[in-house]
């Protein structure tokens, strides 16, 4: 087979969803095609419709940049460069490992970001704080395709301060070549025979949300006595972890240095392709499912930019590229007919609801913040 005809077939394989965006960028390039090339093919596909929504915007609003401050790895490689190119306006894009660290960066004031992205419950923190502005629907006019069931969220009904960019689980990751036997629990993260092999997100409500759902508890429970049995399920488990580590463990999960993960189910999917021996779980307590959103500080100094920005991020083709890009699913059901048809069959990214109802989504626990604090503090003092 010529290489031209390997490349056809890659793209014809790519059209009909039989591989992903990210391989067919993988594939073609390592036979010769450049870059630029493949992305030309990826744009095409999805049909960009720059002039369906050039209406939609009043460009003498623009401001010349955009601060956005995002997590890592949870942006598709085309978004900022094709909204420069439209816009004219200069994308400056920060980015954060967890909630709480982007809560403390924001509320040190200093910032000048616009549009941040933080998960449920600490939307529902920063609307407390006073930190967000509300949003002007009218210039978030694709809103129209968020999925019903996101619509009225428990954490922002009526999605007044945040918009849905993508949601998943937060289960486990696990290297199918070294563990043998039925996985589906969260107690292989406390078997002393995978001592080294072990890591738990750096993160205080994720890492305490894996003792407490498999001691049988809510993720949100304010009860001092589980969070105390929560605590020494820890404290024991803590010398057989190999690290509290988030987004950087993929590599380790990757090489085979690290065996079990708790992780977010879009990075254990970009790690499966690059190795086939990794497989996501959610385990049969249940886990966290969590909505990350696009919203506007109240301190903003480029509102209608971001408005534009996030409505932006919101068209179909803009949307499902991120989602295929990261393998988290996209919130809106206008996006779905253009998701890779892999990630859209796949329960554990779009999981039914049997599976869903064992789950959960982390809530803001008030008072009960200062004990969550006080545990992780000590295990990680440990």
């Amino acid at each position: 087979m010529t290489k031209k005809s390997r490349i056809d077939a890659l793209v014809e394989a790519f059209s009909s969803g039989r591989i992903t965006r990210r391989n067919f960028i993988k594939k073609t390039t390592a036979l010769g095609l450049s870059l630029a090339g493949a992305l030309s093919i990826v744009e095409n596909q999805f049909k960009w419709t720059r002039e369906a929504y050039a209406a939609q915007v009043d460009r003498s609003k623009l401001s010349k940049k955009l601060n956005v401050y995002n997590w890592s790895d949870y942006i598709d490689e085309a978004t900022i460069p094709n909204f420069e190119k439209e816009f004219g306006v200069k994308v400056n894009y920060d980015t954060f490992e967890d909630n709480e660290s982007m809560l403390a960066k924001v509320q040190s004031g200093a910032t000048g970001y616009d549009v941040v992205y933080p998960t449920g419950y600490m939307v529902e923190i920063m609307m407390k704080e006073k930190l967000l502005a509300p949003l002007n629907h009218a210039n978030i006019p694709n809103i129209a395709g968020v999925n019903k069931a996101l619509r009225n969220p428990p954490y922002d009904p009526g999605m007044k301060y945040s918009i849905p960019y993508q949601w998943g689980t937060t289960g486990f990751g696990y290297n199918s070549k070294k563990l043998t036997g039925k996985i589906d629990s969260w107690n292989i993260f406390f078997d002393a025979k995978y001592k080294g092999k072990i890591t738990m997100l750096d993160d205080v409500r994720g890492a305490i949300s894996v003792a407490l759902k498999y001691l049988g508890y809510s993720l949100n429970t304010t009860s001092k006595k589980e969070l105390m049995e929560a605590k020494k399920l820890l404290m024991d488990q803590k010398p057989l972890l190999k690290a509290y580590m988030s987004a950087p463990v993929k590599s380790l999960l990757i090489s085979g240095e690290v065996w079990i993960s708790e992780l977010w189910s879009g990075d254990v999917y970009m790690a499966m392709e690059d190795n086939d021996a990794i497989v996501y779980c959610i385990p049969k307590e249940g886990c966290e499912v969590w909505t990350d959103n696009m919203c506007i500080l109240k301190s903003a100094p480029h509102k209608y930019t971001a408005e534009v920005w996030i409505n932006y991020n919101m068209r179909p083709a803009v949307s499902a590229a991120v989602s295929n890009y990261v393998w988290y699913a996209t919130p809106l059901d206008t996006a779905k007919p253009l998701i890779d048809k892999e990630a859209l069959n796949d329960p554990g990214i779009y999981p039914p609801q049997a599976v869903l109802d064992r789950c959960e989504f982390l809530v803001d626990i008030g008072e009960a913040t200062r004990i969550y604090d006080e545990i992780w503090t000590e295990l990680k003092a440990l």
